[in-house]
């Protein structure tokens, strides 16, 4: 999620096994199996009306805009390394990955659960969208990390667009519970927790994806994965110039 799935993908070189166990095991390891498993009981919950239809729509548009990037703007060239990030593998950001999963996912996934059993449609449809966002983010980013048919920025482009919209998703999120919602003055301790409990954690996507869009993906992420794209497309416009330089003396040998 995040630009995480993309980030925490494993090296392509084969002569390294360990920094591959070091980098997609473990614990984040753990953590994209249970996203993944998570992935499809959010879909099916979010088919049941309480997703706008722009939000929908939304990953269809990216999916196709991306393919279209991948074949006109940024072409992949076959080699491409997995990885985009390096330095994965450090405690600080293994700790802002675990936050940003708690947060983003499996906080809003209670609440949504929460909000079914109370019989809470306010929570349901404020939170729903994100939730729906966000699954469509995380397959996407465990295929796209896959598959080579996608260049460093296309791939890049992938967190970065759901995070822009969910970002506004968020928006509204926080304005139905700060704003639309109110408390009755005479409710029970279980309702004043579940309310304040909504509140905070609206703030709390809004904070955390707002830093992660600001303070990773545009700084540090993007520029690597363009980085990335531009040397191996220097490497292979290399190896061409090599091909042409020894091709001639080829020919003259044979004739």
């Amino acid at each position: 999620m995040s630009g995480v799935s993309l980030a925490m993908a494993p090296p392509s070189d084969p002569n390294n096994p360990q920094e591959k166990t070091s980098v997609a095991g473990g614990v984040m390891g753990s953590l994209r199996v249970i996203e993944l498993q998570l992935v499809a009981f959010i879909m099916v919950f979010s088919a049941s009306g309480l997703v706008p239809l722009f939000d929908l729509i939304f990953p269809i548009f990216t999916t196709v805009y991306l393919l279209i990037l991948s074949r006109l703007a940024f072409p992949s060239h076959g080699n491409t390394n997995n990885q985009i990030y390096q330095g994965t593998s450090s405690l600080i950001f293994r700790a802002y990955v675990i936050l940003g999963t708690t947060i983003g996912l499996f906080l809003p996934l209670a609440y949504v659960l929460g909000g079914f059993a109370r019989g809470d449609q306010h929570s349901l449809e404020s939170a729903t969208p994100h939730l729906f966002l966000l699954s469509c983010q995380i397959l996407s980013e465990n295929i796209i990390s896959g598959l080579g048919l996608f260049s460093p920025p296309v791939r890049a482009l992938v967190p970065m667009l759901y995070t822009v919209r969910r970002i506004f998703v968020i928006l509204d999120w926080v304005q139905d519970v700060w704003v639309n919602k109110s408390l009755s003055p005479y409710a029970e301790i279980k309702e004043v927790a579940w309310f304040w409990f909504g509140r905070v954690l609206a703030l709390a996507n809004l904070a955390y994806f707002s830093v992660n869009m600001f303070g990773f993906l545009i700084p540090r992420f993007l520029p690597k994965a363009f980085d990335q794209y531009l040397r191996e497309q220097n490497e292979v416009g290399r190896k061409k110039m090599e091909d042409k330089k020894f091709s001639p003396q080829q020919d003259n040998k044979s004739d």
